[in-house]
């Protein structure tokens, strides 16, 4: 029968003369050892497995009894003991142990993990978000928090908090909770946190309004043709109407892209993680994509190279000012972010009669929620390269659908 025990491993002191507190598990005539956080500054402080002559001896040997409780349950749970060697139980005990501190982690510790990976992923804008929302968290929490400390009374608080107090509208209100949303049910999938009652069970998160971004044909136009003379509204026009040439991409995917023949297939990073498999949109490069990846092209890594040194997050910032300040230089009267030139190519693209699941197709936009048909229906290369085709002669055109448009638009008036 296994047995555990406290004690100090002499021979392991450490550099500063400190030991370090271990937990003993005998079994078979061998003893493996489990290392604690706790460290007694030489070993007159330890005896018959208590720490002695310290202010904070209570403290640490009831967090050690609480410990060697929780161990000794765990070890009177494995039957067949003599099935195992000791660094089996000891491993068995291990990994017990590594559950319960998964358990104990502090939102705060769980965004800082998912920080980590947002960033390692190139998703630093969302990271950003994450790292906010998490500010203001720990702002109205005062301090960390464990996950499993979170409930719908904190997080009903917390909603009255930035409106009363931070005075933050329902809109960043709305995405700073599906921020937290997303932060717990990461964890609640991961198995660090469990809840009899989820902390969002009685909070309704309202959808965040549809952009109106699109612009009108006569001002992409506008964009397209202009012939501005500063670098960065240069490569503003180049970024945004490349974007809109390949059905909308975003800018975080046209920058980690590598352009090597005359299609072009990538993973939507937005949706990426939302799917179990990687959902893959080929689409075509025309003539007027390929003139301006050719013109910014690095030869070597086969990515556009515009000679910055910028993160990604400062170069999205860069590009969206610049793009705006380009729209008013030339007379735009509508808002215009980097985000019209998607919005633009899909309004156009439904414009001109093209299916949705087309359109959808041309966006990369996840398979999630639309129905068990899209795993057997595919849209095929050959759709996109058609409806990426037909935007583009439309802007080049437009008189020639003026009147299929116009058409159309009574038809569905004439439904409604």
């Amino acid at each position: 029968m296994a047995t555990i025990k406290l004690t100090i491993f002499k021979a392991k002191v450490l550099k500063d003369g400190r030991h370090k507190i271990r937990i003993a598990v005998c079994h078979k005539k061998e003893t493996c050892y489990i290392v604690t956080r706790f460290i007694i500054d030489n070993l007159s402080q330890f005896k018959d497995g208590q720490v002695t002559k310290r202010p904070d001896a209570s403290i640490i040997n009831s967090k050690l009894r609480n410990m060697m409780n929780d161990m000794q349950n765990k070890l009177d749970e494995i039957k067949h003991q003599s099935l195992y060697s000791c660094k089996q139980i000891k491993d068995i005990l291990v990994s017990d142990l590594k559950i319960k501190d998964k358990q104990n982690i502090t939102y705060q510790k769980a965004c800082s993990l998912f920080i980590d990976e947002l960033n390692s992923e190139g998703r630093e804008s969302y990271a950003v978000l994450i790292e906010r929302s998490c500010r203001y968290f720990t702002e109205f929490t005062r301090g960390e928090i464990p996950m499993s400390d979170i409930t719908p009374n904190i997080i009903d608080g917390f909603s009255r908090y930035l409106k009363t107090k931070k005075n933050i509208g329902n809109t960043t209100i709305g995405m700073m909770m599906s921020q937290i949303k997303a932060v717990i049910n990461r964890n609640i999938n991961s198995g660090s946190v469990r809840y009899e009652i989820h902390p969002f069970a009685y909070k309704k998160i309202p959808k965040s309004p549809i952009k109106e971004v699109d612009i009108a044909l006569e001002s992409l136009n506008m964009i397209r043709n202009s012939n501005p003379k500063g670098k960065k509204y240069i490569v503003a026009r180049d970024v945004f109407m490349l974007s809109f040439y390949l059905g909308g991409m975003n800018l975080i995917d046209l920058m980690n892209t590598r352009f090597t023949s005359d299609k072009v297939d990538y993973v939507r990073i937005k949706t990426k993680l939302k799917t179990e498999t990687e959902q893959h949109c080929l689409l075509p490069i025309t003539d007027p994509a390929k003139e301006i990846i050719d013109k910014w092209i690095n030869n070597k890594t086969k990515k556009l190279d515009f000679g910055y040194k910028f993160s990604y997050h400062n170069f999205s910032r860069y590009i969206c000012r610049s793009i705006s300040e380009l729209a008013k230089e030339v007379g735009i009267k509508e808002k215009v972010v980097f985000y019209s030139a998607r919005k633009s190519f899909a309004q156009y693209a439904f414009d001109l009669g093209i299916p949705d699941n087309v359109i959808d197709y041309c966006l990369a936009h996840s398979d999630k929620s639309r129905g068990i048909v899209r795993y057997y229906a595919k849209t095929r290369f050959k759709q996109a390269e058609i409806a990426i085709k037909r935007v583009i002669d439309y802007i080049n055109n437009p008189s020639k659908y003026k009147e299929y448009i116009e058409m159309k638009a009574d038809i569905m008036l004439m439904k409604t």
